[in-house]
């Protein structure tokens, strides 16, 4: 049995959450105000595929492909995406929630998250090379052993992290968010 293709399809209004998705590969498909939540979306490949006002709270993420994906205000509460397919994966992010998601170990070099809420989401040893966090809330996010080299975190807020243990060089701040990298010190400020 050949594996299973489908391209240029949309998908609109579907609750995914109990049955999930088949098993396949999706390319240059749209899934528009999906539930995905809690659901098995494993082995899956999505390719230049746009998700628009999903929920993928908790869903089930072990080899997923993320090639070249659009998520466009979608909840992504809890996710894995250290479980993904890492080879070639590559995501955009606007005005999503990805609260306690983990990004562990992930090369996201280049990645650009637009306007999120990435409340204690976990970026620990990732390559955030060149990362784009526009107006972002990353409170509780973490930061450990990050690569953080060329990032603008210039409209983000809410951050702390840590320049002795993470790679900042040449990383872009704005003078109000200068105390996100003394945090650590407990400086008062007025």
């Amino acid at each position: 049995m050949d594996p299973l293709f489908i391209e240029d399809t949309d998908y609109k209004g579907k609750d995914l959450s109990s049955g999930g998705l088949s098993v396949g590969t999706y390319e240059n498909c749209n899934f528009i105000n999906c539930n995905f939540a809690n659901s098995q979306l494993s082995n899956i490949n999505f390719m230049e595929c746009r998700f628009e006002n999903c929920d993928f709270s908790m869903a089930k993420t072990i080899l997923t492909s993320f090639q070249d994906c659009i998520f466009e205000g979608s909840k992504l509460l809890g996710l894995h995406f250290e479980d993904c397919n890492q080879f070639l994966f590559s995501a955009s992010f606007n005005h999503c929630l990805l609260n306690l998601s983990s990004f562990y170990q992930l090369n996201l070099k280049d990645t650009k998250f637009l306007s999120c809420s990435l409340h204690e989401a976990d970026f620990t040893e990732s390559n955030l090379t060149g990362m784009i966090f526009e107006n972002c809330d990353l409170a509780g996010a973490i930061f450990e052993n990050t690569k953080l080299e060329k990032a603008d975190f210039r409209t983000a807020y809410n951050y702390s992290l840590d320049p002795e243990i993470n790679q900042i060089k040449k990383a872009r701040f704005s003078i109000t968010g200068l105390i996100g990298l003394l945090s650590k010190y407990d400086i008062e400020t007025n």
